[in-house]
């Protein structure tokens, strides 16, 4: 319905036009240009990396069992010789500090190294655009396969597309099931088809996933869908390395050929080619500026510099440089010693500190654990003996993979005696993995032994073969007769 809108001179009353607001701009597709160079091979470095681990590591074996698995029913994750309880949050806390200050200090140093060349989005993407150049071609192929009517050629690359993708898609969800579900069992049910609900759903969730992800919205996910870029402004400063267009050296730009000097006719060294655009992933021109969907990946200054080569010109008219840098025309001794300035000396010392406390503190982790509880409804009676008798409750846990022998020692009061309530003498003597047990203690002190009131003592519970030990301190209460 329109809006009324009054004219102020004859009081007659004036449809206004509907005016009809997007919230969301289409763009068009991106075809990115393939590109060799440096920051290509080492984007490709990081892909092999990190896929290397990803679906090399669930078919590790430690100790007879799966190196890394995230046993969500036992309530266990084993990560190599490490096993972990649900008590051990602290350490995932720890982690994820760790990972939020690396992240920072490496923002503040190299810009967005992370989303350029290690970002699960990134590599996968890399990942399904070799797929599709391989299927389907180079840039300009594809445009063409895109523009052409439909016909064999067409179903059919694009087809053998979409099987691909499909099938690593659905690979990678097996691959991240198989974390929480042991690989060499996961496999084999699915081959039979006996796969349990919750592992099918979560293979074909975070396979469909990486499908969409790196198949279609590619560089609508860093542009909408990635926190990072927003709020990176607020980690930059004029020290942090970007992806930096040299104005004074290349404007004005114009096209020449390759006979013409760098600098002939008045024009800078950019020919306005646009292949660095061409190159771009998220399609972007960094001649315009520094602009929160560029990613760092690099993939612009290696065009920039192949260009270059072909001209005869010097290289470096797109490279990794900050703010200061291009402006003062710093050198590369200038350029490292910005790497001393406060912000990045505290977020070193701070992650250092985290890290060192994190790695000291999973040194010492007991492998088994003792806590005492005294029986708090009787605080101390007397026996038909005569004795004064303290009940504790203990409260054992082996923590590792094998059977745990231990001795139990009790200190601080001349004359204790100890009784299991239940008589069985053999539960200090053996846990099995992973085992826990209460056991109700008895300690008897002969009455007029000590005087009336509360006693401190010390319980020690060592393991036999590795003679490591923790200890426990609890009081033992004396009555008045």
């Amino acid at each position: 319905m329109s809006d009324i809108k009054v004219n102020a001179v004859n009081k007659t009353t004036i449809p206004e036009q509907e005016v009809v607001l997007s919230l969301y701009k289409s763009a068009d597709k991106i075809y990115a240009r393939s590109v060799s160079g440096v920051f290509d091979r080492w984007r490709w470095v990081m892909v092999w990396a990190t896929q290397l681990f990803f679906y090399g590591v669930p078919w590790l074996e430690w100790g007879g069992r799966q190196a890394m698995l995230f046993d969500l029913e036992a309530k266990r994750f084993y990560i190599f010789g490490l096993v972990f309880h649900p008590q051990d949050l602290i350490y995932l806390s720890f982690l994820l500090i760790v990972s939020a200050l690396s992240l920072f200090l490496f923002t503040a140093v190299a810009g967005r190294l992370w989303c350029g060349f290690t970002c699960p989005q990134t590599v996968y993407t890399e990942i399904f655009m070799w797929i599709e150049n391989k299927i389907e071609g180079d840039r300009i192929a594809r445009m063409r396969l895109d523009d052409s009517k439909w016909n064999l050629n067409k179903v059919t690359r694009k087809s053998l597309k979409q099987v691909a993708w499909i099938t690593f898609g659905l690979w990678t969800g097996v691959t991240f099931v198989g974390y929480f579900t042991p690989i060499r069992e996961l496999v084999p049910n699915m081959i039979e088809w006996q796969l349990g609900g919750w592992e099918t759903f979560w293979i074909c969730f975070y396979g469909f996933a990486t499908y969409g992800n790196a198949g279609y919205m590619r560089e609508q996910v860093c542009k909408y869908m990635c926190p990072y870029a927003r709020f990176q402004s607020a980690m930059f400063d004029d020290d942090t390395m970007i992806v930096t267009y040299d104005e004074a050296r290349g404007e004005p730009r114009g096209a020449r050929s390759k006979k013409v000097a760098e600098n002939a006719n008045g024009l800078g060294s950019c020919i306005d080619c646009s292949i660095c655009v061409q190159v771009c992933p998220t399609g972007i021109d960094i001649r315009n500026g520094l602009q929160y969907e560029c990613i760092g990946c690099g993939a612009c200054i290696d065009a920039c510099d192949d260009v270059m080569d072909k001209m005869g010109y010097a290289k470096g008219l797109i490279k990794y440089s900050t703010q200061n840098g291009m402006t003062n025309r710093w050198s590369r001794q200038q350029m490292l010693r910005r790497l001393m300035r406060p912000r990045v000396l505290i977020y070193t010392a701070i992650l250092v500190t985290l890290t060192v406390g994190m790695v000291v503190s999973l040194y010492f982790k007991p492998d088994f654990r003792l806590d005492v509880l005294r029986d708090r409804g009787v605080l101390a009676r007397f026996t038909d003996e005569g004795n004064i008798e303290n009940v504790y409750t203990l409260k054992l846990e082996n923590d590792t993979e094998i059977v745990r022998d231990f001795d139990l020692k009790i200190s601080g009061l001349p004359a204790l005696v100890m009784h299991l309530a239940d008589g069985n003498t053999q539960d200090f003597k053996s846990l099995q993995p992973f085992e826990k047990r209460n056991v109700v203690l008895e300690l008897q002190l002969p009455d007029g032994a000590v005087r009336t009131g509360s006693h401190k003592i010390l319980f020690e519970m060592t393991d036999q073969q590795s003679k490591e030990t923790v200890k426990e301190k609890s009081v033992f209460i004396v009555p008045s007769n």
